[in-house]
């Protein structure tokens, strides 16, 4: 597990929960609605709260604070699952005893006839997270993932899998290179909680890569966002219904500082502005950019230019708290728009090098103070 840079600061994106109006779409006139984390327990620095904090008080604002779209699926029976809040609809079962590479799974996405439909695809990022449930808790072997419609199984340790090793494809491809100089797909891991990059087809070492996917099929608009400069400091995005500050707190601060800083916020006539949630925040990532894209006209941090970011290798906290590690709550989730950096050591040398592992766009979390 590589280990963060130590100086590596967060800034913050705050946003107000407006709904703005739309045409078309699958729920409430939106393209791209943003299904909640799910989260409804409240956490300090160290877990788990005894009582929701109020306005005014510590921890105000984090992401059980709000709701919004609950998570609502149906099964098709026939081994399809119809997400009534997207539209998308997604296999039931996966690979779950047979990974796929990535040209694998591109292939057999195209000749896939799941309930008889004949549209299916590898989903991109930002369909695939949408699946995500911060609910979920490693430790607890409680998946981030709604098992009651969707197939999951932990890493089989009978093969030397560690309990992480379930990470599912997206068709997003990075355009940097992680690691030492590797062609990088994204992925989401529905056993930790987390997206990261991961080998798009061997690791440098020679080793062919596979990995588990879901296919999905609808809604071809999901995860396109329709940003609007309102010239008032804020951006609204048409495809979520969400409105965003336009520039980010201009100095890095700890998760704490960060919920008040968000909810102290007095920006373009309102006063309800909010931290953003996981599945919130990673919804304005444009992952056609990164610092160190290998063609030049795509470097930058991973977010519209419409955005001002006072740091390209800027992370951004959320209001969301991952339950990871021995103690579970103690955490929040980030999202990187730089380099998703970390030591790795060198495999002739042992020593360490700062690395960008997991790519800009990958969310992650580290200790909230």
């Amino acid at each position: 597990m590589p280990t963060a840079a130590p100086w590596a600061g967060w800034a913050v994106l705050a946003m107000a929960a407006i709904a703005t109006a739309a045409a078309g779409g699958s729920h409430g006139g939106l393209t791209y609605p943003i299904v909640d984390t799910g989260q409804v327990q409240f956490y300090d620095n160290d877990g788990p709260m005894p009582h929701a904090p109020r306005p005014g008080e510590p921890f105000y604002g984090q992401d059980a604070c709000y709701q919004s779209l609950q998570p609502s699926y149906r099964d098709n029976g026939d081994g399809t699952i119809t997400d009534l809040n997207t539209g998308l609809m997604w296999q039931k079962a996966s690979n779950l005893h047979h990974k796929l590479t990535y040209t694998q799974a591109m292939a057999q996405a195209k000749s896939c006839r799941t309930g008889g439909y004949t549209d299916w695809r590898v989903p991109g990022i930002k369909e695939l997270y949408s699946l995500m449930d911060f609910r979920g808790c490693l430790v607890k072997r409680r998946p981030y993932l709604d098992t009651r419609y969707l197939d999951f199984r932990y890493g089989e340790r009978a093969l030397g899998e560690r309990d992480i090793d379930v990470q599912y494809l997206s068709s997003t491809v990075y355009v940097g290179r992680t690691m030492r100089h590797s062609p990088t797909v994204f992925g989401v891991n529905f056993a930790d909680g987390r997206i990261k990059g991961y080998p798009k087809d061997a690791r440098p070492d020679g080793q062919v890569v596979r990995q588990l996917v879901r296919f999905v099929h609808g809604n071809p608009r999901y995860g396109h966002n329709q940003f609007v400069d309102n010239h008032d400091g804020t951006i609204s995005d048409l495809a979520t219904g969400l409105m965003w500050a336009k520039a980010d707190s201009g100095k890095a601060m700890n998760w704490e500082d960060a919920l008040r800083y968000a909810v102290n916020l007095h920006l373009a006539g309102h006063a309800d502005w909010r931290l953003p949630n996981a599945k919130e925040l990673q919804s304005i990532v444009d992952y056609k950019r990164a610092p160190h894209a290998v063609i030049p006209g795509e470097r930058g941090p991973a977010i519209d230019p419409i955005f001002q970011v006072s740091d390209p290798e800027e992370w951004c906290w959320t209001g969301t708290t991952h339950l990871d590690g021995p103690w579970p709550g103690d955490r929040a989730v980030y999202i990187a728009f730089g380099q998703a950096t970390g030591y790795m050591p060198d495999p002739w040398t042992g020593q360490r090098h700062l690395l960008d592992v997991h790519g800009a766009g990958a969310q992650r979390s580290d200790p909230k103070t």
